[in-house]
């Protein structure tokens, strides 16, 4: 394989620019490149001898897409790379591997084992489901030697994105989400608009912050007096923030995801509130759309988060398996411009290869 790597690779350096040292890759469906980020990133690490380990919060590397059983492009493995990854997927790995460890922690392929690619080659990955579940796999990928972690994501899932696991994002779209390249571009856009919301400032974080440790929600007055606060899980929260009084309620913290029915609640008290400021703990806790996110800001309310989700990068595949890809210079140069805010790549545009004779990284 090549081994003539660019010097640079601009979503690289950003990362490395920025100190990010755990990383999620996340897609905006199936089939946008997400595998091929991932494979880009090893392949830069390894060649700065970066120790690395990666999970996923699902599965990715099998040779077909389970829901479409369309072809998929392996995950590539570097020599020295350490994976956390269900027993069941070992027996299909075209790499030799060593164990490193055991996590206890169980998967319906088995249990989560951390093993070190002693060779450059095609894995598929299968890791924890459960975000407590993750940042223990994560903690002991780092006691085996990992100085960067890598979690690839999983269709539908975006908690892996949270900043309370990584430290920062990058999103991958392409026409895989269907429609032209103005649909793909607006539905990203409208992604990057929940996903983004501001973080709240020092003062206000500092205010919620017991009901974020403790779970549930809370409710404070115009002088910061607390109202209401009580250890209730948000799917159940939306009769009981309607039977809040009706007037006097300034903020709102909610620490759990954010769905459809308890949005129209929050909805309803903007209207009680005029003004009201609502606090969440990510972007990735909110199951709602852009519109809805911009009708409540039109209406007076104030959205933020606990802590912010660091956007790295966007990531372009122009090819969709269901028919419908783009012209791929056409489609980076009309996204760079749509998303300007970000860095954004067609990674294939200047292909890499992993160089299996290079030598093994510092640190393992």
């Amino acid at each position: 394989m090549s081994s003539h790597l660019p010097s640079t690779s601009p979503l690289w350096q950003r990362i490395g620019e920025l100190g990010v040292r755990t990383l999620a890759v996340m897609g905006m469906s199936k089939n946008t490149g997400k595998t091929v980020c991932l494979n880009h990133l090893l392949t830069h690490a390894h060649r700065d001898r970066k120790a690395v380990g990666i999970t996923s919060i699902g599965r990715d590397g099998e040779a077909h897409d389970e829901v479409f059983s369309i072809p998929k492009p392996p995950v590539m493995v570097t020599p020295g790379c350490l994976v956390a990854t269900a027993r069941g997927t070992l027996l299909r790995a075209k790499v030799r591997t060593k164990q490193m460890g055991a996590t206890g922690v169980n998967s319906p392929m088995g249990e989560v084992l951390i093993v070190k690619a002693l060779e450059a080659g095609e894995m598929e990955v299968a890791g924890p489901s459960r975000s407590h579940d993750q940042l223990k796999v994560m903690a002991l990928l780092r006691q085996c030697g990992a100085q960067w972690v890598f979690v690839d994501g999983a269709l539908g899932r975006s908690q892996h994105a949270s900043p309370a696991i990584a430290d920062g994002v990058v999103l991958a779209t392409g026409a895989a989400i269907g429609g032209g390249v103005d649909d793909v571009l607006r539905k990203t856009h409208d992604r990057l608009a929940v996903l983004g919301i501001a973080p709240a400032s020092l003062d206000l974080a500092q205010q919620v912050k017991a009901t974020f440790d403790l779970g549930g929600i809370a409710a404070w007055g115009h002088r910061g007096e607390c109202l209401f606060s009580e250890a209730v899980a948000t799917i159940n929260a939306a009769p009981v923030l309607l039977s809040l009084p009706a007037t006097g309620i300034a903020t709102l913290a909610m620490s759990g995801a954010v769905g459809k029915r308890l949005w129209q609640a929050v909805q309803t008290l903007l209207v009680r509130h005029p003004g009201l400021t609502v606090v969440v703990a990510d972007g990735t806790k909110l199951f709602i759309d852009a519109l809805e996110l911009a009708a409540f800001e039109r209406q007076g309310g104030r959205l933020f988060a606990l802590r912010g989700i660091r956007v790295l990068g966007i990531t372009l595949n122009p090819f969709s398996p269901f028919g419908g890809s783009f012209d791929a210079a056409l489609f980076q140069a009309r996204a760079r411009e749509a998303l300007s805010a970000h860095l954004v790549t067609d990674l294939m545009l200047a292909p890499l290869a992993v160089a299996p004779t290079a030598p093994q990284m510092e640190g393992l």
